[in-house]
């Protein structure tokens, strides 16, 4: 039984960690989704933090002032063309769309996401993996500047609500 110890042990962890892994259910969205995030009338997100490949970013300059409202008519907007050296603003459709797996995602679509975001379709997925009525987190994979794909994870608050150390960077 000695010499098997090491083989069943190993075994064991590959079992756990596999099933563990792949057993985790999907995040199941409320079902007031669309109010939580477009309110009545409209509501504004900003970004409290962003993590890159599990990294956290800084919040400086353009992400301090970026804002995305969304509306209830399944548009959505965001001001980046209202901020000094922010590029344009994005405009667009959304819609709340559940993949075969379970996953929920906000998709956007609109003729401005391939130029914007270096991708071919006019359109991205943001997966909801956190939603409330004052907090929105979204994960995506990103092709950014220098071609490497990366994992970002936006957790975004109502623009009302105070985030301490948004720019932890610059303390």
């Amino acid at each position: 039984m000695k010499k098997y110890y090491p083989t069943l042990l190993l075994a064991f962890v590959i079992i756990t960690f596999s099933c563990s892994k792949s057993n985790k259910e999907p995040y199941q969205i409320p079902e007031n989704s669309i109010e939580l995030i477009a309110g009545i009338s409209g509501k504004t997100w900003k970004i409290a933090k962003r993590h890159n490949d599990g990294t956290r970013m800084n919040m400086a300059g353009c992400f301090l002032s970026y804002r995305t409202i969304y509306k209830p008519d399944m548009t959505m907007k965001d001001n980046n063309s209202e901020q000094h050296d922010c590029g344009p603003s994005l405009i667009a459709d959304w819609e709340i769309t559940q993949s075969k797996k379970g996953h929920y995602f906000i998709k956007l679509k609109s003729d401005q996401l391939p130029e914007m975001m270096n991708i071919e379709k006019d359109y991205k997925n943001f997966q909801i993996t956190y939603l409330s009525k004052d907090s929105l987190q979204l994960r995506y994979r990103h092709a950014q500047f220098s071609g490497q794909v990366r994992t970002i994870v936006d957790l975004y608050v109502q623009e009302d609500v105070p985030v301490k150390n948004r720019d932890f960077h610059n303390k």
